[in-house]
């Protein structure tokens, strides 16, 4: 048996003392029994740690393998209220669909009277307003019903940040590309394509939406893939490597093509409505998923001595 102390890891007031813990138990084990004696304080909002300012434990740490004597002093840190991933999923792209068609079927004291649930003559708006909604719907069914949580929850604050972000961006996209007075590309549907692995040189503007939609697809694919890698219930790490589906071989260059796909994805929306809240916010999204893919790749290269030396974090021999 073992004694395990937990401290506050602030001001070190001891907050609860377990006594005859299993040398075997996991973290998690542990953070249930310290709910019992503080409620309000459920596993999700648990930080547990060795040192008052090291990193959080892991839930399947075992006890038994942690370098503690027979009382282990644990220190815990308040994570806040959390929420769970897939509700957070669920409100960051449900905004941006329904107020995208707020803008698109002007509805009243957007535009002004004369304009109410009037339609556009542009063919490029109406299709900019399939391209964005099929972009949310697809986000919203793989949330259900494709990827796979490796954290339950999350900060309950974030979502505020998270959901001003992209329902804000969506309101100025939307604002603008469903003006009235918005005119398409002066060309538009002969303007051409600038070359890119995702954007081959085509005289119609109904390239675009192609570009675009390919992207979408490669995004999705490589979504089943790493879904793949990571059986239900399992917190499984794995090298993911190209599979028969063609839009997987992007992983012998890159960690993380599902953001690849995604900026070639907005670089496409924003060529076909040539409107700069678009390009801001590909820019941004793109900033962002560089950090993210970076952040992911080291990872990958920390935790697997045989990772693929070629490969970039997300732009092919660049980046």
């Amino acid at each position: 048996w073992k004694h395990v102390e937990i401290l506050d890891a602030k001001t070190r007031e001891k907050l609860c003392f377990l006594d005859k813990v299993e040398p075997h138990a996991t973290i998690a084990e542990i953070k249930n029994l310290f709910t019992k004696t503080h409620p309000q304080w459920y596993p999700a909002r648990q930080s547990l740690r060795l040192d008052p300012k090291g990193k959080s434990l892991k839930d399947e740490d075992v006890l038994q393998k942690l370098p503690v004597g027979t009382t282990a002093t644990l220190y815990f840190r308040d994570l806040g209220a959390q929420i769970s991933w897939v509700t957070v999923f669920l409100t960051e792209y449900a905004g941006p669909l329904f107020i995208y068609l707020l803008f698109y079927f002007r509805v009243p004291f957007i535009y002004g009277h004369k304009y109410d649930f009037t339609s556009s003559r542009h063919t490029v708006v109406h299709l900019a307003c399939i391209c964005h909604s099929f972009h949310y719907v697809k986000r919203l069914l793989e949330t259900l019903f494709v990827h796979r949580f490796s954290h339950g929850t999350m900060p309950l604050r974030n979502i505020f940040k998270n959901c001003t972000y992209y329902w804000g961006f969506a309101a100025w996209m939307a604002y603008y590309i469903n003006h009235p007075l918005y005119t398409p590309p002066s060309k538009w549907p002969q303007t051409r394509v600038l070359p890119s692995w995702a954007f081959p040189p085509c005289e119609t503007g109904a390239r675009h939406l192609c570009g675009k939609e390919i992207c979408q697809l490669g995004n999705f694919s490589i979504h089943m893939a790493l879904r793949d890698l990571r059986p239900a219930g399992s917190k499984t790490r794995k090298i993911p490597y190209p599979t028969k589906n063609p839009f997987t071989w992007l992983f012998l260059l890159v960690s993380c093509p599902n953001y690849t796909y995604e900026v070639g994805s907005w670089i496409g929306f924003a060529i076909m409505t040539q409107c700069l809240p678009v390009a801001l916010f590909s820019l941004v999204g793109f900033t962002q998923m560089t950090i993210w893919a970076k952040g992911k790749h080291r990872s990958y290269l920390k935790e697997f001595r045989d990772y693929p030396p070629l490969r970039m974090p997300i732009i092919p021999f660049l980046l």
